[in-house]
């Protein structure tokens, strides 16, 4: 059998606005419209590879793409070989840093090339890296955020009822601690004991605050609290975790599968949840995933839940697949959603393709 190459021909990059059916309210803004950035990769054999990047800001989106565009055009002719180009467009930009857009950018093209080699073998991308198809567990991440409190019970039974969820992520840190047990009384009043509840702070409290915080909060049942403090500050994540039995969450914001091996190696936290668009693509999450899988350390995910959900499939650690639905309105057919589960389907690549006529309606 001849095995199948392709070869690096051009890249189409495009910027969409969708609107959020619920809006992202929390402590580093408000977001009605979520940017999204297309990319399409073509090869000579006319396979073509897709991804997308979700860069949170209008302008951000902006800037990635003649960042993707240059690392394209150096790719031009050569084999589509993604461990190689993440390679090499990690080696060009040492005089720029290695994190932050052009990481971002690289990420983007690895994840496109990726699903164009595994749409040449006709697999799945998930049987294409050894695994199998099948359902993925989730927890409904598409709304509890800092809204009004009484807002928070009614929209916990939708989110339930959105796919059977048996798992929400709700967002704290508002002013009052007594407004955040507030907010789980009302969410466990609608949902009941049973639907698991994760926690998110989107790096909204200084340590002090956290310490205080999420002590007070240390008996009331949640699976973990995700990123209290800045990102980068893995001194006070490692005091966290030690001092508290829910377990610290963190990880959507390693630039590469080093920063999270640094962080493992500092007791940072208990759980990881790389994000694609910074850990590196397929490529980066592979990595990364070994390393926290050699540790024995439970790997979540972070947004992307279509490509996310291939790569849970082969992580040893797997433990939750965040889900929302923001990318829906621009795909020909989002995935499945049953019984608490996203299902990876039996179609090759990562399973996505484009809703041309969504695509050019939320233009951007």
């Amino acid at each position: 059998m001849t095995p199948f190459r392709l070869t690096f021909e051009s890249v189409r990059v495009r910027t969409v606005a969708v609107p959020l059916a619920r809006p992202v309210v929390s402590k580093v803004g408000r977001f009605d419209d979520w940017p999204l950035v297309l990319i399409d990769l073509r090869t000579r054999e006319g396979v073509v590879g897709r991804s997308y990047l979700e860069p949170y800001l209008a302008h951000a989106a902006r800037s990635i793409v003649p960042l993707i565009e240059a690392l394209a055009e150096a790719e031009k002719g050569r084999p589509v070989a993604p461990c190689d180009a993440f390679g090499r467009a990690a080696r060009s930009q040492h005089l720029l840093g290695r994190e932050g857009l052009t990481l971002i950018a690289a990420s983007g093209l690895d994840m496109a090339a990726w699903d164009a080699l595994a749409r040449a073998a006709s697999m799945p991308l998930s049987v294409f890296l050894g695994g199998s198809v099948g359902p993925v567990p989730a927890y409904n991440s598409n709304g509890l955020w800092l809204t009004p409190l009484a807002s928070l019970a009614d929209e916990a039974a939708a989110l339930v009822a959105e796919g059977a969820f048996r798992a929400l992520k709700l967002r704290l840190g508002r002013e009052r601690l007594a407004d955040d047990l507030a907010a789980i009384r009302a969410v466990r009043g609608a949902v009941g004991d049973d639907v698991r509840l994760m926690c998110d702070f989107n790096q909204g409290l200084p340590l002090h605050d956290a310490i205080v915080r999420c002590h007070a909060l240390d008996d009331q049942g949640l699976d973990w609290f995700e990123e209290p403090i800045a990102y980068d500050n893995l001194a006070g994540y490692s005091r966290l975790a030690r001092e508290l039995a829910t377990p610290v969450q963190l990880g959507e914001n390693f630039y590469g599968p080093r920063a999270l091996q640094r962080a493992l190696e500092a007791g940072a936290g208990d759980c990881v949840m790389p994000d694609l668009m910074r850990i590196g693509g397929v490529s980066g999450w592979m990595h990364a995933a070994a390393i926290a899988g050699a540790a024995g350390i439970p790997v979540s995910t972070h947004l992307y839940p279509e490509t996310a959900a291939h790569l849970m499939r082969v992580t040893e650690t797997a433990h939750w697949l965040e889900w929302q639905d923001w990318a829906d309105p621009i795909l020909e057919e989002p995935f499945a959603l049953e019984d608490g589960h996203l299902v990876v389907p039996d179609r090759p690549g990562n399973g996505i393709a484009w809703d041309e006529e969504a695509v050019s309606r939320y233009a951007a």
